[in-house]
C-alpha cells in the first residue's frame, strides 16, 4: 500500500519498501554538533519510532514507574519504520529505514523533526523550523543497492573529512559501531545487512574498500540525494 510522504509531492512512499532518507538543516545551520544533540536525537528516534499516544515531552513528566510502564508497552507496538543504519552529521542526517506501515515514513520524519526542533529550540532560546520542509526519500530497489546505501550512509563522515576511516568503528554518530562491537541498538537492526554480507568482518571490508572511491561519488552517484 502506498502513502504520500509529504502533501506538496507526487513522491509516493510504499509500505515493506526501503528508503534512503534524507534532510538537512535550513541554512545549514550546524545541529547535530554535540553528544548533546546526538543523545536528544537518539532519544527522539527511539521513541517516535513508534506510534504514541503521548509525545515525548509529556512522558518525560509521568511520575518514574509510571513512565517505565508506558515505555515497556509502546516497545512491543509494531514500529512505523524499521532503521537498518544511520548517519547524524552537523547539518543533515541520513536514515536507511523500511516503512512498516502506511504513511509510517513521513509520521516518523515529521515527530522526529518536529521533537528536536523543540528541545534545540527551547535550549537555544529561539523559534521557529530547523529542518527544510520536504525530507528527500530514495527506493532502494535491489539488494546490491541496499547494501551501497548502507555504506555511504556510514562513511559519510569519514567522506566529509570529519574523521579518518579508523575512528569509524568508535563514532557514535553513525550506527556502524553496532555493526562493529555488535552491541544492543535500540534504533538500528543490524541483523538484515550483516545476514547479507556474512559476518562483522565481511562487512567492515565492504565498508572500507569504498573510502576513496566514495569521494569521488562514482559508483553510486545515482543512489545518493543530496
Amino acid at each position: 500500500m502506498y502513502s504520500r510522504f509529504m502533501p506538496q509531492r507526487s513522491v509516493v512512499l510504499a509500505t515493506n519498501e526501503t528508503y534512503h532518507v534524507f534532510n538537512r538543516s535550513i541554512a545549514k545551520a550546524p545541529l547535530f554538533s554535540t553528544k548533546w544533540h546526538l543523545n536528544k536525537a537518539e532519544e527522539i528516534v527511539e521513541f517516535y519510532m513508534y506510534p504514541q499516544v503521548l509525545r515525548l515531552s509529556k512522558l518525560r513528566t509521568l511520575p518514574p514507574d509510571t513512565k517505565k510502564e508506558y515505555i515497556i508497552a509502546y516497545r512491543k507496538r509494531e514500529p512505523l519504520v524499521e532503521i537498518y543504519s544511520f548517519a547524524f552529521m552537523p547539518n543533515h542526517y541520513h536514515f536507511l529505514l523500511k516503512q512498516l506501515s502506511d504513511n509510517g515514513i513521513s509520521r516518523f520524519i515529521s515527530n522526529v523533526q518536529n521533537s528536536f526542533a523543540k528541545f534545540y529550540n527551547l535550549k537555544n532560546d529561539r523559534n521557529g523550523a530547523l529542518f527544510q520542509n520536504s525530507f528527500k526519500a530514495k527506493r532502494a530497489e535491489t539488494e546490491e543497492q541496499f547494501l551501497h546505501i548502507s555504506r555511504y550512509i556510514h562513511l559519510n563522515p569519514v567522506t566529509s573529512y570529519l574523521i579518518e576511516f579508523k575512528d569509524l568503528a568508535t563514532y557514535s554518530y553513525t550506527s556502524f559501531p553496532y555493526y562493529i562491537n555488535q552491541g544492543h541498538s535500540l534504533i538500528a537492526n543490524t541483523k538484515v545487512i550483516l545476514d547479507l554480507v556474512g559476518s562483522k568482518e565481511n562487512y567492515i571490508q565492504f565498508v572500507s574498500d569504498q573510502v576513496e572511491y566514495q569521494r569521488e561519488l562514482v559508483l553510486i552517484k545515482d543512489l545518493i540525494i543530496e
